[in-house]
This record gives C-alpha cells, structure tokens and sequence, in this order.
C-alpha cells in the first residue's frame, strides 16, 4: 500500500493535477518525519513546512476546525495515507486442526494398529493350516465373516477420523469464538476527534490522517501525529520504548506522539500523521508479518520488536541524558531491592538492555490453578491407564502363548505366523483401546468448553472478558476492593447543596440571591476550568435526563451554571482552549486543577478547583455576601469545615471547592513550573455538595457477596464521611460493627517502619479489619491489593478482585487476582490492566461473575465425576475380561464410541450448566481445594462398584440368564454375539443414565433439578441414546453387535435406570462414616517440586504446572513403569499424597506464583507523588482515578481496639463476629478447609495439552 501511494504523489506531480491539488506532502515524507524524535523532529518540522500550522495547511486540514467531514474527502485520505487498521493474523483453517488433532499419540497408536489389522485381514492363510495353528484360530464357520474382517480396522479408522473431527471442530469454534472477542473489544474503542468545528467521537478504525484528535489522561493512542496544543502532557512510551520514565510533551520542545502509547497526564490536541500499518506500531507489526506468529504471541512479538527498534533509535539520545539514565539505575537498584519481598515485580522488565533477553525464554502466562490441578490429575490417570492397557497385552499374550503352544501342544509352523501376527495385533488394538479410554482427553476440552461457554454467556450480564481463567478465579474471590464513584453509585452527579457567599444553602440557590460579582466569577470560573470536552448535551430521549458527557463532577458543576440560568457555552465561545495561558489538569497528587487565563493588561487571573479540605488550606481568603473578599483565618476554616463540609460529607455528598487568585503586573512574571508558590493564597469562591445516589442495586449484591464469604472494601478518592456514609448505605458498614474506616494517609503512617518501608506484618494488623480506604491514592490502593494477596495471616490465601477506572488503577488492576475495568468511564490504561470490563460499571455485574466462576468449577467437577466413573468400569472390565476370556467384553470400536459419550459428548453436556442463585450460598473453595472432595470419591467409588457387579454378572451368567449362547472364547474371526451386545449395551446406558447422577457433586439427592433450563444436556442425553439404539440394532459387524429383542432391550434399559436408584443409595451414606476415602486432584505442591526445578523456577516468577508435569511424565515415560497396583491401587493412583490439611502454603511459595505480572507499563515509583504539598487524596478523583475497593462488611473505631485475628473458621476475610454471616451454617455444607484460587490471566488458547 505504502508504495503505491508514494507513487502516485511523486508523480502527481505531472499526470495527476488533482492529486498535487490535494495534499503537497506524501506518504513517506510522514513517515520519515515520524521517525524522528524531540528536538530533531521539532527541527525538520520548521525547516520544511514553517510550524505545524504548515503542515496542516499542506494536509488541507484545519488545527481549530479540523476536517470538513465530508466522505469524498475522508476516502481520498484513505486511499493515499491508509486505513487505520492493523490487519489481523490469519486463523488457523480447519485442515491446520485437524492435523493438529491427529498429532495425539494414542491416535497414532489406534491408526497404526488399525492399519496393520486391515492389512492383515486381506491376508488368506490356505484352509488346510489353519486347523494346525491351535484351537482360538480354528473353525471359521461362515466364509463371508472371514471376508469381514477388514472392517474392524476400517471402523477403529473412521472413529478416529469422527474424533479428530469433533476435537478440529472445537478448536475452530473456539478460536471464531475469540475472535468475536477481539473484535468486539476492538470495536468498543472511540476516539475524540474534531470535525467540521465539533468534537465528535468515531471508531478508531476510521481515524484518518489529517484529523485533529483530542487527547486526554487514560488515552491510548491510536495513530500517530504531532502535538498542536497541549497542557502539562505526560506520556508512557514504555511500550515502545522501554523507557518507563514519562516523556514530557510539548509544542516546543517534544511533539511527537506515537501510536500505543499512554496518557499518563494532562490533556491537548495532535494532527494525525500516520495511521495503520504506517504508525509506528503498525510499521513493527508489518516487519513480524503479523501473519506467521503462533498462538497470541504476535503482540508479544511486537512489543519486543517495537523495543529493540526504538532502543536503538533512542541511543543517541541515551548519550546527551546521561544524568537521567544514571538516575533511572539508581531506581532500577532501589526497585531489585525492594523485588525481595516481591513488591514492585511488576514494575520490574526491561528497564536496562540486558534485561528483555533474560525474559525471552519466560513462558508467557502462569496457567491458572484448575488447570494445573487437571493436567496433574490427567497424568496420574494416564499413568495407571498405562499400566493397565500394558498388563493387559501382557496376559493375553501370555495367555494365548501357553493356551496354544502348551496346553494344545501346537508344533511352531511357519505358516501359521500370519495367523498368530493377527492375534498379536488384535491384542495390542484391545491394550491401546484401553489406553484410550483410560487417558482422559476430555478433560482440557470440558476446561475449554466450559470457560468459552461462560465468556460468551457473561457478555450478556456485562462481562467482557478479556482473559478466559479470570472467569474461573473469580469463583474463588474471597474479597473484592471497589471503587465507590460510578461502581457502587450511579455516576449521576448533580450539586444538591452550596455554601457561596456566606450563606449555607440546602438546595441550589435563585441567581437573585447571589451577588452579581460573585455569580460571575462563579460562573466563568466553572466554564473555563472544567475540561473543554466534557459538557451537558440534550436528552436522547424526549423527556429524558441531559446526557452527561466526560468527568462527571464537572459536569454536575456545568449543571449547577445551567441551574444558575447561565449558559457555560458562550464563555468557552468567548475564550477558546486555545487562548488558555496555562493549564494544571487534575491527578492524583495534587487532587485539584487550575486553569490560568492573561488579561488584555498582562496580568493573570487563576481558577482552581479540588476536595474541599485540601484547597481551603490553601486559601487566604473568602468572598462574602457583600462580594468583597474577607480575611480566611484558621478559626474561620475549622469553623467552615465543622458546618458545612462535615454536614455536607456526613450525607454522602462529595464537596468541592471553587476558587481563584489574581497575579498582579506589578508582582512580575510568576515562577509557573513552581506549583507550590503558584497554588497559595487563594481566595475561595464557594463549596459545593454534589450528590451521586447509590445504584438502587448495589445494597442487594453487597448482602449476596457477604453471604457467600466475600468481603467487600471500598477503597475511595473521597473524603472520609462520604466515603462512611456511601459504604453504610450500600450495607458494606453496618451499625454495630467493630470495622475500621481510614484514610490514606493513616494506612501509610500505619503500614511503614520507622524507615519509612511497608512491613507485611503491619499490613497484617490492618486488612482485616479494614472497610472502607478514604483519600486513598493509587499506590495505596495497590499497597492494599498486594498487602491482602501477600498476607498469610488467615489459613487460605486470599484471592482479591479490584474494580478501577484511573489510570494509575493500572498496577492495581494487574496485581490483582482478577481485574475488573469500567466499560464506560475506564480509561484505555486501566481497560489494558485488566481481565474483564464492566460493560455497564455495575457492582452488582461482579457478583454475576462470581457466579459464573464458581459454576465453571462445579462444571468441571460434574464432568470429573461422570468420566472417573467410566474410567474406572471401562478399564477393570476390559482388563478382567481380557485376562479370564482371552478377550475383551468391550470391543474396540465399541471402547471408542464410549469414549466419545465419555469426553467429547459429556465435557459439552455437563460444562454448559447454566449457574444457580444456589452457587452463593457456599463460601468461596480454597486454592488448595481438591477438584474431587471426598463427596465425589464416594459416588465415583460407589457407582463404580454398582457397575461392576451388574457387568460382571452379565458377563460370566449372561448367557444363562437371558438364556443365550456364550459370547465367552469364540475364535479369532467369530461373529458378534448376543451376550457381549448385551453387555455394551448394558454398560453404555449404565453411563448415559449415571450422567444424570453425575449432575450433583454435593450430594445432593434432587439429579433432576433444572435439568430442563440446559437444552444442552437434555438434546446430548436425548441424542446418545438414540444413536446407541442405531448402534446395536444396525451397527452389526464394525460395532461387534447383533440386534437384540424388545425384551432383551426392556432388560437393559431397566438395568441402566437402575444406576439412578442406586445413586439414591449412595447420597444416603453420610460421607462422614468413610474416613478412609481420600480427595484428589490438588495442584502440586510447592514441597513436591525437586530442588533444581524450583531453582530454575524462581527466575520465573511462576510455577507452571502443566510443564513440569508433562517433562517429568516423558521421563517416566521412557524408565518404564515400576510399580504395578491392584484393582483398589489403581483409584488410589488417582490420589494425591498431600492431605488437604497438611503444610499451610509458605510465603514463599505463595510470592513466587503471585509476582509474575512482569509487565512494564508501570512503575511503582511515577504513580508516588513528587510533589508534597499534598498528602493526601481528593473526592474529585472520578474520571481520572478511580479508586479500587474491597469488598466485606463494617464501621469504624480507632485502631487501638482491634480484636487480634481468629483462625478463620468461615473463610470471611475474618472473624471479626459479623452480623452478616450468621448463616454459617448453610456454609457448612462446603468443608471449612477451602481456601482460595490464583490469579491467573493466563492466555484463552493455552488448553493443556495431556495428550500422552
């Protein structure tokens, strides 16, 4: 694309007038101008087109009006600069998945043997023979059967082609499914651009080169582009450079801006010069050739790429900042040290060049913990399976060997060598038929399955979720920090109360009350210090609320001039943004913003606004009734605060302050980088309440949460009565509680040695307690997540949810356990950091989550139990069977047809159920819960049992039963006979109708409740039946079956209900009288983990048990299997060594799985504040930072008397005697040991592979 539209412009020149006419600037003039940075860019800028106003003018653009809009226009510019579109890698077809399904081992083992079988059924040994080689090859009855025998090895071929199908078609809908997703968050992103004179917001997609976009705090760029206007703009550019320090921008010194990068502060305008595969990002993308990387490694790819190419470019510059770079070691050295404890490990990547080689080799993402507990209970299964399917080759061999050659007696004859060679393969298709019933391949599939199922279903309860194991942790949530502004309230904001001259007024006043002179200053305060692009737009809907566009606290005060009967538009008319002198935009440090106006004289008026108490410390002065401005002493102050801010907060209203200040000519040009000075003496103009109502829903989903063992924390900008009065409304605080509510700046006195270091411990005696975090900044909201997620105070770690919407949310939302974003008011930033978005910025959405996480869970469980159980049955009755009959009662076409009900029909069955208001009633499972309780172990053993009896009195008196002949040592060729029919048929609908029991993994006695909300379940059930009818009455020769009597069929049908009945039985037995069942299916431990493994892996932040188990499983693989077990041994191979209540986790295993977020957006150090002139953090936070917050339930006393913490006895965040969980009786049904899942934000498409 590039070249043909440098071509055209080069010569447009001579045959193409339209094209000079249009733009005098080509394609790759931007883009070698967009390769250069800071002062050498600003250099070419003025060399070749005078300012950025020339080059607006040669791309026919307007920096104040901006593109005219029109699509002849918009198109042109696509076609001659590009689309703003990154072209996605290619999707895997669906040929590329099946050869990858085909890349099983069993499989291949199946096909091989298969293949041998069919060839060796075409082989003819003379009739003559075949009497000499022994009885078991002897007497072929009917010649067309021998010519039958070709088709056992055909049908073992298209069951495995059937499997490989069904496996290729999962994989290819799963990976359609996350394209919907990508496509779906990508098409959420707008920008702001101005066209035709108004700001507009379109599809990032649509951006084109020439427009003027409006940037602000949270942005991630979309294209590239030169800056016009900006105020006090910071940007991360630690995407593409590595560099985490924030780059300053600005029209005289740095202009640059690129694409994928961060606003971390400020706001202003740029033209856009490079979009697509022409941006920076674009251009590192073109160079992977995007279309080649493996699964989801692309970005990395990119981002590494992106790296390298701007380190070298910025290496010269690295020269003149020495002293920067010096500085920035000095940090790196300050940041390992402080890496021991793993505080600041997300910051830690990349910061000198040695260090992204180091990482190159990391896996990418930690696998989630149910995953690693699967593929370890996947390969102990395999394992025995292993044994078993060899054992079972062995005997028989054995068995025919001394059958033949010694009781017969048979001489060895050459040409009986076919015949003997057919037997040896028809032994070895029975061993690798057990194999493959054995290895439970369905296992990842029901992971996959049931996670995809969820994701899609959560979208429509405003969950988008970005990683696929945040759906699973989030089951495991034991507490949750939330924001307050727009998560727990509404984000509706309106001023309900004021205090302007003088007076105190309950609700908003007449314009008559207030004095001319103040109204005014009042109102040009409000229309020029509030964000241009925020603003109130007419209702959508006639009759409708105004829309509220941008930061809502200042649209509650646009609101308030609106109420005032003064229009804030004509005064920004007045004085554009660009005639602002100078703007301080809001953060978290200085909690307020001034905007700085020049007067026709040459002095300065400036209007600021912030939390009430922080800018009134900064005020000399106070507009009276009179309009004359009086002293504002401290007596005063208290007195303002004591009655009428304190009043205001105490109902839940956010209260702000307007003022301003004057710098006279005569006082000279003021020092304005020097806020400290600039920030003082003001003269305060009024203090607003503005009002944000709580979500009439919120109090509900805080009581579900509460009930179902999450603490709830809210963790704020706010000040601390309104930060009380919001949390007792919502039913976090309830009267009566000994919780603690507190501010940001205590937490930090509170939580820091004498040093000034954050001590565990310290945290330790907090947390606990803890409800409510008021004026708490970022880095204390992520101090919080880390304290809570690193404390071993309580027996379970905890695993913590945060909500954000700020930018600097960024490392809270990734330390967390399961990030959650808001969809509506979250920046870019903080959307990036996270693992699911509140499409809606809905508290009671997340308690949605957590119901979809929890029934993930109890999904997989459902699924463990059904497949434990066919496992179990299948095995020992073709071992058995084998060993006694010289043949397996389960043939293998048959073996893989359960299979298939087993793995592929079952994981879809029994991971679609849909969630249960019931899920809540539990407290959350531990982290080092086993995937199979002892609940489970009693049903999977007591149906198991059940079914082996029934089978194995079929089996050996079948025949007189039913009154039949006996399937029982028929020669090599035999036709198919009643008794085994009887048998499968038995079985298969033994399992069909135990799925239903299987439904149930508490015991509970009800397997028919809400069977019919999951059409699923009922359609599979429904359609496995009907296709095993097919099977036996016309599956004949390639299925082993003959047809069987509408009473012989009456008799399997009973016998398979009969497993319903019995399931009855078994719930009946309290599992309390069998203390000699075991769970299974813990996650490894960390005590487990030979030495030298662990060495390798604690350079890498992360233990990934899928990997060790698989490289310790080759190995064992090859030395060979030493230990063989009995009947009983091979459940107990199912089992783990570790009881549940054995070794509590240790620190340190727990920081080495939790620190590996290893991404270097942000650093720990830019987010503490530089500036002291305030400590502490302000309500106005909104838009720009939300805070995150917690979730359990409070009010507040000193610290002095917190009680020391309890051992936990109902997995609350504490035992502090909690009104809120008096029904710990009902919790009592899940035993008291749970503890609590890991993050993991693992990526979608890492399904284990246990293929073995």
């Amino acid at each position: 694309m590039a070249n043909n539209s440098f071509r055209g412009s080069k010569h447009g020149r001579r045959d193409d007038v339209n094209h000079e006419a249009e733009f005098s600037c080509s394609l790759q003039e931007l883009r070698s101008l967009m390769e250069l940075r800071g002062p050498e860019a600003l250099t070419r800028i003025q060399k070749s087109y005078g300012d950025v106003n020339g080059l607006c003018s040669r791309l026919k653009t307007s920096p104040v009006q901006g593109l005219d809009g029109n699509s002849d226009d918009i198109n042109r510019r696509i076609k001659e600069f590009g689309q703003n579109v990154i072209p996605p890698k290619k999707p895997k077809t669906f040929l590329q998945l099946v050869w990858e399904a085909l890349q099983d081992v069993t499989l291949i083992i199946l096909e091989v043997a298969a293949i041998i079988s069919l060839g060796l059924s075409f082989y003819k040994p003379p009739d003559a023979e075949r009497q000499n080689c022994g009885s078991a090859a002897g007497g072929m009855e009917d010649e067309d059967d021998s010519e039958a025998g070709w088709i056992e090895g055909a049908a073992i071929l298209l069951s495995v082609v059937c499997v490989v199908l069904v496996t290729a078609f999962n994989d290819w809908s799963k990976e359609k499914q996350f394209r919907g997703l990508q496509n779906r968050i990508e098409q959420e992103q707008k920008f702001t651009v101005v066209r035709g004179g108004q700001m507009i917001q379109i599809n990032v997609s649509e951006i084109v080169v020439g427009d003027i976009a409006q940037i602000k705090y949270g942005d991630l760029l979309p294209s590239d582009g030169i800056l016009i206007q900006g105020n006090d703009l910071k940007i991360d550019e630690s995407s593409l450079t590595g560099e985490s320090d924030h780059v300053k921008k600005s029209v005289s010194e740095d202009l640059m801006m690129l694409s994928g990068t961060h606003v971390m502060e400020g706001s202003g305008k740029m033209l856009v010069t490079a979009v697509g595969v022409n941006s920076q990002t674009g251009i590192i993308f073109t160079l992977l050739g995007a279309g080649e990387d493996g699964e989801g490694e692309g970005e990395e790819k990119a981002e590494k790429e992106k790296k390298k190419k701007e380190k070298e470019k910025r290496k010269e510059e690295r020269k003149k900042k020495d002293k920067r770079d010096k500085k920035s070691k000095k940090d790196d050295k300050g940041k390992k040290g402080k890496n021991k404890d793993g505080a600041n490990v997300e910051m830690q990547p990349l910061n000198e060049n040695e260090e992204p080689d180091k990482k190159k080799n990391l896996p990418k993402k930690e696998k989630s913990v149910l995953q690693g507990k699967l593929t370890k209970l996947a390969m102990q299964i395999g394992k025995a399976g292993l044994i078993m399917s060899s054992l079972t080759v062995l005997i028989l061999i054995t068995r025919f060997v001394i059958d033949t050659f010694w009781i017969q007696g048979v001489p060895w004859a050459n040409e009986c060598m076919p015949i003997y060679v057919q037997f040896l393969v028809k032994f070895f298709i029975i061993g690798v038929t057990v194999l493959v019933v054995a290895v439970p391949e369905g296992l990842p599939l029901a992971v996959t399955i049931s996670l995809a199922y969820s994701v899609k279903k959560m979208m429509k309860d405003n969950n988008l979720v970005r990683h696929l194991d945040a759906c699973e942790t989030m089951g495991n949530a034991t507490a949750i920090c939330s924001d307050k502004t727009g998560t727990l309230t509404m984000n509706r904001m309106r001023v309900v109360q004021a205090y302007i001259a003088g007076s105190y007024y309950k609700e908003v006043p007449e314009p008559s009350k207030i004095p001319a002179k103040i109204l005014d200053l009042l109102i040009l305060g409000i229309g020029v210090n509030c964000a241009y692009t925020t603003k109130i737009m007419p209702p959508e809907k006639e009759g409708g609320l105004p829309r509220q566009v941008g930061n809502k606290t200042e649209c509650a005060l646009l609101g308030l001039s609106l109420d005032l009967h003064r229009d804030y538009q004509t005064i920004r008319n007045e004085i554009p943004e660009e005639r602002l002198f100078k703007v301080y935009t809001f953060n978290s440090t200085r909690k307020s913003m001034s905007t700085v106006l020049k007067n026709h004289d040459g002095s300065y008026r400036m209007f600021s606004k912030g939390a009430s108490e922080i800018l009134l410390r900064k005020c000399c002065k106070i507009l009276m009734g009179s309009g004359e401005a009086n002293d504002l002493k401290s007596r005063d102050r208290d007195h303002l605060i004591k009655n009428v801010i304190e009043p205001m907060a105490s109902e839940g209203l956010r209260t702000i302050c307007l003022a301003y200040r004057d710098f006279p000519t005569a006082d000279g040009e003021p020092d304005w980088d020097n806020e400290v000075q600039i920030l003082t003496g003001l003269t305060c103009i009024a203090v607003v309440g503005i009002e944000d109502p709580v979500r009439p829903e919120v109090p509900e989903a805080i009581r579900k949460c509460q009930r179902a063992g999450i603490t709830v924390r809210m963790v704020t900008g706010d000040n601390i009565n309104t930060a009380r009065a919001i949390a007792v409304k919502c039913g976090i605080l309830q009267p009566g509680d000994d919780f603690v509510c507190m501010e940001g700046k205590e937490f930090n006195r509170l939580i820091r040695n004498e040093l000034g270091e954050i001590e565990q411990e310290r945290i330790d005696k907090i947390w606990p307690n803890l409800r409510v975090l008021a004026r708490s900044s970022p880095t204390d909201k992520h101090t919080l997540v880390k304290g809570i997620i690193d404390s071993t105070v309580l027996e379970q770690r905890q695993v913590v949810a945060v909500t954000g919407d700020g930018t600097n949310d960024g490392p809270a939302l990734k330390k967390a356990d399961v990030g959650f974003a808001m969809g509506i008011a979250g920046t870019d930033v903080a959307k990036e950091a996270s693992d699911i978005i509140l499409t809606d910025d809905n508290f009671s959405s997340i308690v949605k989550a957590v119901m979809w996480g929890r029934n993930v869970y109890d999904s997989i469980s459902k699924f463990l139990q059904f497949q434990l159980t066919v496992n179990v049955v299948a095995v020992i009755v073709a071992f058995t069977g084998a060993c006694i009959t010289q043949d397996s009662p389960l043939k293998a076409v048959q073996m893989l047809w359960v299979n298939l009900i087993m793995d592929t029909f079952a994981s879809l069955a029994l991971a679609t159920e849909p969630p249960t208001e019931a899920l809540l009633l539990r407290n959350p499972y531990g982290r080092k819960k086993p995937l199979i309780s002892r609940t489970m172990m009693k049903n999977i053993l007591g149906h198991a049992v059940f079914q082996l009896t029934l089978i194995f009195i079929l089996l050996f008196l079948g025949e007189i039963l039913f009154d039949i002949d006996s399937g029982r040592n028929t020669p090599l060729h035999a036709p198919p006979s009643e008794h085994y029919t009887i048998v499968f048929n038995t079985f298969v609908l033994m399992q069909i109708f135990n799925e239903l029991n299987a439904r149930k993994i508490h015991g509970e006695r009800n397997v028919f409740e809400g069977v019919f909300k999951n059409p699923i379940f009922c359609t599979i059930v429904l359609g496995t039946l009907l296709i095993q009818v097919v099977i036996v009455q016309f599956g004949g020769k390639p299925f082993s079956c003959v047809d069987l009597t509408l009473d012989q069929w009456l008799w399997c049908i009973f016998m398979g209900l009969s497993s319903l009945l019995w399931g009855q039985l078994v719930s009946s037995v309290p599992t309390s009288w069998l203390k000699f069942l075991k769970t299974a299916g813990h996650g490894t431990q960390q005590e487990e983990i030979p030495e030298e493994e662990l060495e390798e892996m604690n350079d890498l932040d992360e233990i990934d048990h899928a990997e060790m188990e698989l490289r310790r499983g080759q190995v064992l693989w090859c030395r060979g299997l030493n230990r063989i077990q009995t009947q009983i041994r091979v459940v107990n191979a199912f089992r783990d060594i570790v009881s549940p209540h054995e070794g509590l986790e240790t620190p340190e295993a727990r920081s080495s799985i939790h620190n590996f977020m290893t991404h270097p957006e942000f650093r720990i150090e830019d987010l503490e504040p530089h500036i002291p002139l305030i400590d502490e953090n302000e309500g106005e936070d909104e838009a720009p930072t939300k805070r995150i917050s917690i979730i359990i339930p409070p009010p507040l006393t000193g610290l002095s008397n917190l009680p020391p913490p309890s051992p936990n006895q109902n997995n609350n965040a504490m035992d502090v005697i909690n009104p809120l969980h008096k029904d710990t009786s009902r919790a009592g049904l899940i035993p008291s040991n749970s503890a609590s899942l890991p993050p993991c934000p693992g990526s979608p498409l890492h399904s284990l592979e246990t293929s073995l």
